[in-house]
């Protein structure tokens, strides 16, 4: 039996590392940057998350399909996504309101089919009424298939208010941890 050169031996496991971190990061885990601070204090500029791409189901890159996922977005998760007015951009924001759910921002609160939404973290918040999705004594109606998204930093956030709401196959996942700054190394709620 002929013996493999160190070389070959190298370049075998650097290809099957390659592999690996590919398959993990389109179908597991993926990090991300913070680039802004619409979602102040939940996330400042500069931190570096790990999202869960598994748990909506992962997206299969060019068929545009997906895996299974484990459990649907819900109110209060932050999640990451596909910016529906610029593909080539990712955003982070907290979900909202999901598919058939009303909307309305009254005195700072938000209420979803005419409640108020008094838990937290939305408690601890003040919602503008800015944009066309968000104006005072508006209420929205969810589609089918999409979501209400807010940023937490309401004064300094682009979000739903003003584009609208976001389609379910734009969901990347959900954001579970801040991994850097070191200092800040903790999960998201």
């Amino acid at each position: 039996m002929k013996k493999k050169s160190v070389l070959r031996e190298w370049a075998e496991s650097l290809i099957i590392a390659a592999i690996l971190a590919i398959i993990i990061r389109i179908f597991l885990v993926e990090p991300f940057k913070i680039p802004t601070g619409s979602m102040r204090n939940t996330l400042v500029e500069g931190d570096i998350i790990l999202v869960n791409k598994l748990i909506y189901g992962a997206r299969i890159p060019v068929i545009k399909l997906r895996t299974p996922g484990f459990t649907t977005p819900k109110r209060g998760d932050v999640i990451v996504f596909i910016y529906p007015e610029d593909p080539k951009k990712n955003f982070i924001k907290r979900l909202i309101a999901t598919p058939g759910e009303t909307v309305e921002i009254k005195n700072g609160t938000i209420y979803i089919n005419d409640t108020p939404l008094l838990d937290s973290p939305f408690n601890q918040r003040y919602y503008y009424n800015r944009g066309d999705y968000a104006q005072e004594g508006v209420k929205i109606i969810v589609p089918d298939n999409a979501y209400f998204v807010l940023g937490d930093n309401s004064a300094s956030s682009q979000d739903s208010r003003y584009w609208g709401f976001v389609p379910k196959e734009n969901i990347l996942g959900r954001a579970i941890f801040i991994y850097f700054p070191f200092n800040r190394i903790r999960l998201i709620k």
